[in-house]
């Protein structure tokens, strides 16, 4: 089956901090907006984290995302967010560049409903993360008669108000 982007598929997400609490200007709605002008830019200290919860199982190929060099990921795991196991480690490169990161092939016919990106240490030597896109490759377990069209960005963490904007993705 075709890789395809999965972010149409995704229902809420959870980032583990922002910078400054900033969420205007470095939250986590930049992560999905295509952008390459907004970022999500995570608060000193480690590990940071996103979490993302997707509408229905889905089989993960790859993930895709572009750091701010000086600021990538340096130790990642990808964890599955329902069992809290580790699915592989990824490794991304400190550059500016979309990279895709691929899991090994014995995951890809796994079904996942909720993933968490670790990123358990960074390239900064404070621990900060900047991520300017992010997606996920892969197929839906089951495919619904329409695809959904929005990413709910309302989900709130500790360092963002409950009235966040919703993020439309068309």
């Amino acid at each position: 089956m075709a890789s395809v982007s999965l972010l149409p598929y995704i229902s809420k997400y959870k980032v583990s901090s922002v910078l400054n609490r900033d969420v205007t200007e470095l939250g986590k709605q930049n992560l999905f907006d295509g952008s390459s002008e907004t970022c999500w830019n995570s608060e000193q200290g480690t590990p940071q984290h996103i979490l993302v919860e997707f509408k229905q199982p889905v089989f993960i190929h790859s993930v895709v995302v572009q750091f701010q060099g000086g600021f990538a990921g340096k130790t990642t795991r990808l964890i599955d967010g329902d069992s809290k196991a580790e699915i592989c480690p990824l490794y991304p490169e400190d550059n500016n560049k979309k990279q895709t990161l691929t899991l090994p092939s014995q995951e890809h016919s796994v079904e996942r409903q909720k993933l968490k990106l670790q990123f358990v240490n960074s390239t900064d030597f404070h621990g900060r993360v900047i991520v300017y896109s992010l997606d996920f490759r892969g197929s839906v377990a089951q495919q619904l008669d329409d695809p959904p069209s929005a990413i709910d960005a309302t989900a709130s963490t500790k360092d963002e108000p409950n009235d966040a904007p919703v993020l439309i993705i068309s």
